[in-house]
């Protein structure tokens, strides 16, 4: 039996992307991300006052989108026809809530997009279906959007939650035109699960989807309870015997297989990663 293996991983800046290649993202004519129409945000009563009309986000619209593009707070990009190759599907549009104790919040500040790193997950996990963990080993990731600066002083107050697949190092993959239950399946968590080109210790590993050549699989999930970051040694040693059992759970010789886990860095667990992964070859 193998030693442990755990592999560094470089944290996304604004995920709960909750860390693919990391980190913690996530429906317009014909893009759905179930069987109903998508419901259209509360109008305002009285618009504020702009001196640019700032258009609301287009709830079930879908977009072509970089890596890049994904990581940044606000995005300028154009929707495409879903029907067309696309990496981005919006499933939720609301507003901001920017007030606190009479003051008015930044767009971009700490405590605003705190809510969001808490409301698009929870979105998320509503549409795609699974389990907590099944969500936890996919590659399917929320992201999330707010105006420009610019836009916000023209009284734009909106957010978007996008749901994005991470198809290996800094690339998208292209998503299909309905995402809704799809981690309720055997075939959706092979389709869109996490796995790896080698074990997960080697040079040449790369995450991947597992629709994708690969070698080696994530399985399992070592949950922490949130807080403060408890530190690398014991979140190390908290999944020894738990990624232990998982790997020989799925293996075909229970004396002799290997292993591997991921624990959360102080990084991922500041974006919203508060747990590890288990992984064994496949």
């Amino acid at each position: 039996m193998s030693a442990p293996v755990r592999t560094p991983r470089r944290a996304r800046t604004r995920a709960l992307l909750a860390v693919v290649l990391l980190p913690a993202v996530l429906l317009a004519a014909g893009c759905t991300a179930d069987e109903r129409e998508p419901e259209s945000p509360a109008a305002s009563s009285a618009p504020k006052p702009t001196a640019t009309a700032v258009p609301l986000p287009a709830d079930g619209a879908c977009y072509r989108l970089s890596f890049n593009d994904v990581l940044a707070p606000s995005t300028q990009a154009e929707e495409v026809r879903c029907s067309a190759e696309h990496t981005s599907m919006t499933f939720a549009v609301g507003t901001l809530d920017r007030v606190v104790d009479g003051h008015l919040l930044a767009v971009d500040s700490d405590r605003v997009l705190d809510r969001l790193a808490e409301r698009c997950p929870d979105r998320l996990a509503d549409l795609v279906g699974g389990t907590r963990e099944e969500a936890r080993l996919s590659m399917l990731r929320p992201v999330w959007f707010t105006p420009t600066l610019a836009q916000a002083d023209a009284g734009a107050d909106w957010f978007r939650c996008d749901v994005i697949a991470v198809a290996g190092q800094e690339r998208l993959a292209p998503l299909p035109r309905r995402l809704a239950g799809v981690l309720d399946s055997d075939e959706g968590r092979r389709r869109w699960g996490m796995c790896g080109t080698d074990e997960p210790d080697s040079a040449d590993f790369e995450r991947v989807l597992c629709s994708a050549p690969h070698s080696w699989r994530a399985i399992a999930v070592v949950a922490f309870e949130a807080g403060d970051y408890p530190g690398e040694d014991v979140v190390r040693d908290r999944g020894q015997t738990p990624c232990e059992d998982a790997g020989r759970e799925v293996a075909d010789d229970a004396l002799n297989f290997q292993w591997g886990y991921e624990w959360p860095t102080r990084e991922q667990w500041a974006s919203g990663q508060t747990y590890g992964r288990c992984w064994a070859p496949d």
